[in-house]
């Protein structure tokens, strides 16, 4: 048997430190653990981390500030895999703190994590470097330093791990760096189509959810979509909203969906498979409003280009629409009338929505929901715009009200949207009519002075075409409207200067109206306008305002630039001041009647309009001069009351409409003779008295004038000038002695001498000096205690009296003249006459010639403009 041996065991070297157990319960000492060269100890320490992280946002941030994460970003790059995996570990469970994140940015810890993405990497390091990575692409400077690492093409790549957690982590990462445009760009490039498409089969919803809002941002693009149409991701798209399964799918997939929808190539791709009809019928029979409004929002998408408009329209998308307007939830509301606005640029399609959906847009104006009023009135305006039978729709669903209120909203775009609504319907006059009633010129009138450029532009064009209407105008003036109008002619805007401009040129057709505005100011600042550097066509618009104004407004345009024609007819109210600058405004004819008398060039007014009837007795009581004076003088009429005074000048109105007027046109020269003959005899009549009736008529009269002279209260009613009764003598008489005359040149001359005739008679040449005409002007305004002269008691009148005066009565008895005032303040007539033609062919064959009346040297002579005489008469 042989001897054992007995083996001697060595001791272990003296150097090396026996195996010890360290147990720790503070994370203080286990961060400190982190600055270990063991492994082992390293690799326990990030464990031990990880699970105290784990546990709480606030544990994380203890973890911040006793320096883990310094200590962590050096072992993820450590030698050992445990290590390393650990360490990454800990810093992906640690990246949801927002301070953490803020941290890792600053140490750029970004390209160290995307190393860890190679392919030979254990599957729990690419789980928590992508976990990292995804809450640091929450930020933008993240975004970009991931980016410029190369972070996209390993993310993309790792969309077709075998761990889930790796799938959606590198999923949600690509999700959130898509934000950006210029990496939703550069994804197309890595081919990011086929792996997320892939992604829809999972089994897990989330992944699922995330791949699908991948695809929402990044088919935003064009050359995306054509690229998931290629992949056939359309079908796919589709199935999912055909499985009831992937309900919570749904909204998601249609919004991807919408984005293909944008462009026509993947439009008539989806058409082409049937799956638009899939589309719109899936929608009219869900009843998810999420769905609902995310497939309205997707036909508004489409119906940007006008052969998507077309194709959407071949599959009857108008029917989805107007159905979705019955739903109960405001945003699908909102929605379907958005899409309705788009579509309606479909002739086809605003034919549709004219016959079903006018009637509902109507109830929706009745909305608590301000967007959902908007969004209505919005879609009826595009609706209505260039479509009578949609804007008879809309006024036979009762639809003028509730958008005249729209008015009143705080929405600018309701506003804005229900005034052009209006205007489309105010070009039937019925409907303008039916508005009108209801107070929009008021409403507009308030909308004038919005701050919102839309809203003013929007409005001045309502004005404009509302504005047409005498009634509509007063209404305007009375609500204060004119002044804000004439403040959007200094607008900044061009269209608002150019709505503005249009409003006050047909605002302008009155003469209440134009008084008021070149009151305002406007002629000013259109004239302004027209020196500025405009277009032609621009500054055409506004020469037509301008022209307009002056036109109903004949008192600034003599005064301003000295010229009448034929066509501007003078009429009670006019009143000359004399020549005046630009940019001087005059005043009006009551202002300049309450001023004391001066030395200044007396106005001359025309008001041949009287109150009372044409009795003999009467009108010499009225031409004393003590009653002119107490009818110029405002202190008698501060007395009575208001409703006292208007019945009494209603009354007298009604007297004054039963007078007989002078004859006012020629064209019907020989019916009007006879009448004018029977007009005459009756005025006769009544002068002289000599009736039971005529007498018990004038007392009534007498009776009525002296109640209004006591009655009227100056502050509470209208100022009425002083009637000229030598003046509608003069009218009467030369309706009678001229008219007859058989050829325009008889009565002209005719005409000429018997206003001579009336100022004073034939001036020698020579002896005009010595005509003393200022003298006798003066003694009238001194005896009338006004600078205010009414035409008929001027007996010495020169040249600009003559030529206003035979301008009135020319202007009555249907004579076409001018009125030209020159600088040195003459002023004359000029005619168009035809000449007399030897070879004896036809007058109205022959051009007429222009002729200045002689009113003061030759009274009737005929001078040929143009001619020496002329300049003589007119400058010398």
């Amino acid at each position: 048997m042989g001897k054992k041996v007995k083996k001697e065991v060595e001791p272990p070297p003296k150097d090396v430190f026996d195996p010890l157990l360290i147990e720790s319960k503070t994370a203080t000492t286990v961060v400190l653990m982190l600055r270990s060269p063991e492994e082992e100890v390293l690799a326990k320490a990030c464990d031990a981390l990880y699970r105290f992280a784990s546990k709480g946002d606030e544990n994380k941030v203890m973890l911040l500030g006793l320096g883990a994460v310094e200590h962590l970003n050096k072992l993820i790059s450590h030698e050992d895999p445990v290590v390393r995996r650990n360490a990454i570990m800990v810093l992906g469970i640690m990246a949801s703190n927002n301070d953490v994140r803020k941290l890792l940015r600053e140490l750029d810890v970004t390209n160290s994590l995307i190393s860890q993405l190679k392919p030979e990497e254990d599957v729990v390091i690419h789980e928590f470097a992508t976990l990292c990575l995804a809450h640091m692409a929450v930020e933008y400077a993240a975004k970009v330093q991931i980016f410029e690492h190369g972070g996209l093409e390993p993310l993309i790549r790792l969309l077709g791990s075998t761990d889930p957690d790796v799938k959606k982590n590198s999923l949600e990462c690509i999700y959130l760096l898509v934000q950006d445009f210029q990496i939703c760009a550069a994804v197309r490039a890595l081919n990011v189509i086929p792996p997320l498409l892939e992604l829809l089969k999972s089994e897990y919803s989330v992944i699922q959810l995330l791949a699908l809002k991948t695809l929402e941002v990044i088919t935003k693009d064009r050359e995306t979509r054509i690229i998931l149409g290629e992949h056939k991701g359309l079908d796919c798209l589709l199935k999912i909203l055909e499985t009831n399964e992937f309900s919570d799918l749904h909204v998601e997939a249609l919004a991807v969906l919408g984005n293909c929808l944008e462009g026509v190539r993947t439009l008539q791709l989806i058409q082409q498979t049937g799956g638009l009809k899939k589309l719109l019928s899936f929608v009219g029979v869900s009843t998810v409003p999420d769905i609902q409004k995310n497939a309205a929002k997707a036909i508004t998408k489409a119906a940007y280009d006008s052969e998507n408009r077309k194709i959407l329209n071949e599959e009857e998308v108008e029917k989805c629409l107007i159905k979705l307007l019955e739903t109960d939830n405001d945003g699908v509301k909102v929605a379907a009338s958005q899409a309705i606005s788009a579509m309606c640029q479909n002739l086809a399609s605003k034919r549709a929505f004219g016959f079903q959906g006018i009637s509902q847009l109507v109830q929706l104006l009745s909305s608590d929901n301000e967007e959902v009023k908007e969004a209505a009135v919005t879609a009826l305006a595009n609706l209505t715009t260039d479509s009578p039978s949609n804007a008879s729709a809309v006024a036979e669903a009762e639809g003028i009200e509730p958008l005249v209120n729209t008015l009143n909203t705080q929405r600018d775009g309701a506003i804005a949207n229900a005034a052009t609504v209006l205007t489309n319907l105010a070009v039937q006059d019925t409907f303008r009519l039916k508005i009108q009633s209801h107070g929009v010129m008021s409403a507009l009138a308030e909308l004038l002075r919005s701050t919102n450029s839309q809203v003013q532009s929007k409005a001045a064009f309502a004005v404009a075409e509302f504005g047409c209407d005498a009634a509509a105008r007063t209404e305007l003036r009375n609500a204060g409207g004119l002044g804000p109008l004439v403040e959007l002619l200094h607008s900044k805007n061009e269209e608002v200067r150019r709505n503005a401009c249009w409003a006050v040129t047909v605002c302008a057709s009155d003469e209440l109206t134009a008084v008021e505005l070149c009151r305002l100011g406007a002629l000013d600042i259109l004239e302004e306008i027209n020196l500025s550097n405009l277009s032609t066509k621009h500054k055409k618009n506004f020469s037509e305002a301008v022209e307009k104004l002056l036109d109903n407004n004949l008192s600034q345009k003599y005064s301003q630039i000295g010229y009448l024609s034929s066509s501007n007819i003078i009429t009670d109210g006019f009143y000359d001041c004399g020549q005046i600058k630009p940019g001087v405004k005059i005043l009006s004819l009551e202002e300049l009647s309450m001023q004391e008398l001066t030395d200044r060039q007396a106005i001359i007014f025309i008001n041949s309009k009287t109150f009372f009837s044409v009795n003999t007795s009467l009108k010499e009581k009225a031409q004393d001069s003590s009653y002119e004076r107490t009818v110029l003088s405002p202190s008698i009429l501060r007395r009575g009351s208001r409703e006292k005074a208007r019945e009494n000048c209603n009354l007298l109105c009604d007297l004054n409409s039963s007078m007989v007027s002078p004859v006012e046109e020629k064209q019907k020269l020989s019916g009007q003779r006879s009448s004018l003959s029977k007009s005459s005899t009756r005025e006769k009549g009544l002068r002289k008295g000599k009736g039971k009736k005529e007498e018990e008529k004038m007392k009534e009269v007498t009776q009525i004038v002296s109640k209004v002279q006591d009655e009227i209260s100056l502050e509470n009613s209208h100022w009425l000038p002083p009637p000229d009764f030598t003046l509608l003598d003069y009218i009467n008489d030369a309706s009678q002695t001229v008219l007859p005359l058989t050829t325009t040149r008889e009565q002209v001359v005719a005409l000429a001498r018997f206003v001579a005739d009336k100022m004073g008679g034939s001036i020698e040449r020579d002896k005009l000096h010595d005509f003393s005409w200022e003298l006798h002007i003066s003694e009238v305004e001194f005896e009338l205690k006004s600078n205010v002269v009414p035409i008929g008691k001027i007996k010495k009148g020169t040249f600009y009296h003559r030529a206003l005066l035979f301008k009135v009565i020319a202007d009555r008895i249907g004579i076409a003249c001018s009125l030209v005032r020159s600088k040195c303040n003459r002023a004359w007539n000029e005619v168009e006459l035809v000449d007399d033609s030897p070879q004896g062919i036809a007058e109205l064959l022959l051009p007429p010639q222009a002729y200045i009346v002689d009113l003061m040297f030759e009274p009737g002579f005929l001078i040929k403009k143009g001619s020496a005489e002329a300049d003589q008469y007119q400058y010398i």
